[in-house]
């Protein structure tokens, strides 16, 4: 009795330094959100809840998110990452629970004769060398009495769900990415008919001009200048004929295909446009924002895991038993009771010396647990800064379309200014030309910066979270 005393008194030595054990102490993410966004919109209820069929309103782009989600690759590489990462939560949770097993097996042994085991077995006539069969149950389980292995199980459920969280983040850049190319293409083509429309006018005055030549009111020199005019233009379009091929093998390699042919549906850069989105208040990102929700279970996910490796230090119970059969002859393997085996063991463990592995990794899970608070602190303020850009580029876009929409109307009026004036000899032909091109760069500017209002819309609704539900 004093010797198995004497045996436990270690173990519980170790348990009161394991409980004795400095703990650096938790450290909360900080700071806060602000309020709101300093905008009349932050109101409750975002854009960010709308889904994307709702935000959007437009069925062809609709069907084409539809058929991304389920033909991009990535989506669907991230998606066995979560089902990796669910197998483990189960694996995890089979830790803690008991462990049953059949055994049967068969062996032979030979001992020798001048020992007292090959002594007896002379003496009792048993056969040399002796067989063994065997068969039964083993039974083995560890009691968690620390939470050690429960902790590691609820870990790996908090970052099953991060896995989640990271597919979903992953769904809105898709969505996000092809809306933006898909109005981009919208904006090529608007671009392209406005520079073949400008490349028909310029080549009708192109005739005019070679007349005026042949009626002497003219001069070569006028008409290579606006023969050189049309072959730039025309040399242009190619350019954006490119972007545009670019832009639609962009959605289609987000879509998972091969290269096709998109044509966008209604035209929207001739109507008006609402550059109001609902931001809601900052405090929603939490909810709404996937990779904020990725980094807040990833956190507890660490918080669990400093958790788990405390729980290291202190004993570890384990209990072992078996039942079953054994005998070396086979015909009376089934005996019972003669040939009846039953075991029952019990187990406690703890680390006394040479413990530097288990303080390594608790030291590690410590600085893991700071890392994730960080993380989240950086991905909450980057969610913020992202919807503050956003509104500010909405603001400033919308007021610098609205003076360069006033310009286009002056340069459009110019040119019929200019063609008067050049008909009664008022003007030269390069005030008609420097016009013509004015204009056509003002047109091209105010589509491009229509282009980047829309994605802009695009970019708010991702920053505020939308586009995964």
């Amino acid at each position: 009795m004093r010797s198995r005393v004497l045996a436990v008194v270690p173990l519980l030595l170790s348990a009161g330094c394991a409980a004795a054990l400095r703990q650096p102490p938790v450290r909360e993410p900080q700071p806060a959100a602000p309020a709101t966004f300093n905008t009349a919109l932050a109101q409750s209820g975002g854009a960010g809840q709308q889904t994307w069929t709702q935000f959007f309103h437009d069925p062809t782009l609709d069907a084409l998110i539809d058929e991304a989600l389920h033909g991009n690759q990535e989506l669907n590489i991230r998606l066995q990452e979560m089902l990796i990462a669910q197998s483990e939560v189960r694996a995890r949770q089979g830790e803690y629970q008991p462990r049953v097993a059949g055994v049967a097996g068969i062996g032979v042994d030979k001992v020798g004769r001048e020992t007292s085991q090959g002594a007896s077995d002379e003496a009792h006539d048993l056969p040399d060398p002796l067989a063994q069969f065997h068969v039964g149950f083993a039974a083995s389980w560890e009691v968690d009495a620390w939470q050690r292995l429960r902790n590691a199980a609820r870990a790996a459920g908090f970052r099953y769900l991060a896995s989640v969280e990271g597919r979903n983040f992953l769904v809105t850049e898709v969505v996000a990415e092809i809306a933006s190319s898909y109005y981009e293409l919208m904006a090529l083509d608007n671009q392209l008919d406005v520079l073949h429309r400008n490349i028909a006018i310029q080549q009708n005055a192109l005739e005019v001009v070679r007349l005026q030549k042949e009626a002497a009111r003219a001069t070569e020199l006028a008409v290579q200048r606006f023969e050189a005019e049309v072959l730039k233009n025309q040399s242009r379009q190619y350019a954006l004929e490119q972007q545009r091929v670019e832009a639609e093998n962009r959605i289609n390699v987000l879509l998972g295909r091969y290269p096709q042919p998109i044509v966008p549906g209604v035209n929207v850069f001739g109507d008006p446009f609402d550059s109001a989105v609902a931001t809601g208040l900052p405090a929603e990102l939490l909810d709404h924002r996937p990779d904020v929700r990725q980094a807040a279970a990833a956190l507890e996910a660490a918080r669990l895991d400093v958790k788990s490796a405390r729980a290291a230090f202190f004993p570890a119970l384990s209990i072992d038993a078996g039942l079953g059969y054994e005998s070396f002859n086979a015909t009376h393997l089934l005996r019972t009771p003669e040939s009846l085996l039953a075991n029952l063991a019990g187990h406690l463990v703890a680390p006394l010396l040479n413990r530097k592995g288990i303080e390594a990794q608790y030291a590690i899970a410590n600085a893991q647990q700071l890392q994730a608070v960080l993380h989240y602190e950086r991905t909450l303020l980057q969610a913020f800064t992202e919807v503050a850009n956003q509104l500010a580029m909405l603001g400033n876009l919308e007021r610098s379309y609205g003076m360069q929409a006033r310009q286009v109307a002056t340069l459009t009026q110019s040119i019929d200014v200019s063609n008067v004036l050049f008909q009664s000899a008022r003007a030269d032909y390069m005030e008609v030309l420097l016009t013509r091109r004015d204009a056509l760069d003002a047109q091209m500017e105010l589509i491009e910066t229509r282009n980047q209002q829309m994605q802009a819309r695009v970019r708010m609704y991702q920053a505020l979270g939308g586009g995964w539900r």
